[in-house]
């Protein structure tokens, strides 16, 4: 038994569980010639093109150069009951990793693209073997060949990265992330997963907050996976477990307060037209509107008014909102956003999930509604009234947040840690590694250490979405 720096008390109970095995089978470990099962198609919605917006609630911030959270095709989901099995053999499989000195650090200077040829493409094969993205017979060489491209693209599929193949500089940088760092993220992301009460039912949906994805599940297979928006590293998304109730079309949107503090008084100091024509109205306690005129947004208190904006092509819930009622007071929902759902980087709402498609999203949650198809949605949004639609079952949605974790072929992914989650201390916790991994990491003068050096905590702050 071996001392290793990661987490997991429950290694070897989630891993050797019986009812996890029933639901899943012995997990599949990445191998050298990276297994891929042949997948069913997925529907995949278009993405509507960016336009010009006509009414913003927040102007628009320039995204922090970080490339994250590219969609993946595949039918397996992200979460199901036999994750937690998963991510402990994968942490087995990186910690061996580790246990063997780990990997190569890269020059940022190398000239690595197809065709090319000398010591930096040697290098990038045998980096690429160790994580069996490219196959180990074929590691050696020094050539930027077909087989090399090929692996490229499993190792950018595998991180969120586009899959072009070449080796970019956000490529690079994840090539050279450290072994223990990835075991750190796939501890961190189990030790997570064992906090989370969630009851797997036919029918559910997942929101992976790093990825930034949505993925609607039915019979263990995603049938959906959009792209989405999730919440500011200063504004974070939560995770939580919940179940969606109904669809709202036509919504209106009630500002949240700290978004009214944060945002609206500050535009209306500088415009005092900034409400009307944000289609935005003063509420009070009686719902009687008030006239903006009457407030002093110079004062350093908030106003004593509730601010709702109309239902509207302007309206920052977009024309659809789907209600989970859940302790954050967030929710999903459309958006006059769209140009966000091409970036990269998606870390850009106010802790609330903003879904590519949300009306492919709607007709989805109301299969089981009848008179409530994607043609009876479009009618209804078109007729500008609100209209709220109970499910005729309620969808449990859960909110999870995993920098790493392993799809059900072996696959194991990873995604950058927007919120900084995985800083805090892994457990500690023992393991078995084979012999002949304990020989050679002694034989090369390696030392498995635990814990880490400086302590951390998680403290989740909800927000309203502002856009």
């Amino acid at each position: 038994m071996i001392l290793i720096r990661s987490f997991v008390a429950l290694l070897v109970a989630v891993a050797a569980s019986p009812a996890l095995a029933q639901v899943g089978g012995t997990p599949i470990l990445p191998s050298d010639e990276f297994r891929r099962q042949p997948q069913a198609p997925l529907t995949a919605p278009s993405y509507a093109p960016s336009r010009p917006e006509t009414a913003r609630t927040t102007i628009d911030q320039p995204a922090p150069p970080v490339r994250t959270a590219a969609v993946w095709l595949s039918s397996e989901p992200t979460y199901d009951e036999s994750t937690q099995a998963r991510l402990s053999a994968a942490i087995q499989r990186y910690s061996a990793i580790e246990a063997q000195g780990g990997w190569a650090t890269l020059a940022k200077t190398a000239q690595l693209a197809p065709g090319a040829r000398g010591a930096d493409v040697a290098l990038l094969r045998k980096r690429l073997a160790v994580t069996g993205d490219l196959d180990g017979t074929a590691q050696a060489g020094d050539a930027y060949d077909e087989a090399v491209v090929a692996a490229v693209k499993r190792f950018q599929a595998r991180h969120g990265l586009t899959d072009t193949g070449s080796v970019g500089p956000q490529t690079l940088e994840a090539l050279n992330v450290p072994v223990e760092t990835r075991v750190r993220q796939l501890a961190a992301s189990l030790e997570r997963l064992a906090g989370t009460s969630f009851i797997f039912s036919q029918r559910y949906v997942v929101v992976n907050i790093p990825a930034a994805v949505v993925e609607a599940v039915a019979n263990g297979r995603v049938e959906r996976r959009y792209v989405a928006v999730v919440g500011k590293p200063d504004r974070p998304s939560p995770t939580l477990t919940a179940s969606i109730s109904a669809v709202n079309l036509n919504p209106t949107w009630t500002v949240p307060l700290s978004i009214v503090k944060k945002d609206i008084v500050p535009k209306m100091r500088k415009d005092p037209a900034y409400l009307a024509r944000m289609h935005m109205r003063l509420i009070d306690g009686s719902g009687n509107e008030i006239s903006p005129a009457q407030v002093d947004w110079t004062s350093d208190r908030v106003p004593a008014y509730a601010i709702r904006q109309d239902s509207g092509a302007w309206n920052a819930l977009g024309a659809v909102r789907i209600d989970m009622p859940n302790p954050h007071s967030v929710y999903m929902h459309d958006t006059n956003h769209k140009n966000l759902f091409s970036a990269d980087y998606r870390f850009q709402s106010s802790g609330c999930t903003r879904v590519s498609d949300p009306r492919d999203f709607a007709a989805w949650l109301l299969q089981d509604n009848p008179g409530w198809g994607r043609r009876e949605i479009d009618a209804g949004i078109a007729a500008g009234q609100r209209t709220d639609i109970r499910l005729t079952r309620t969808v449990p949605v859960a909110w999870i947040y995993l920098t790493g974790w392993a799809m059900r072929d072996g696959t194991v992914h990873f995604r950058p840690d927007p919120y900084k989650h995985d800083e805090v201390p892994a457990k500690r916790f023992m393991v078995s590694l084979p012999r002949t991994v304990v020989a050679a990491a002694r034989a090369s003068g390696f030392t498995l250490q635990s814990g880490e050096s400086r302590p951390a905590s998680i403290v989740h702050v909800s927000y309203l979405d502002s856009q």
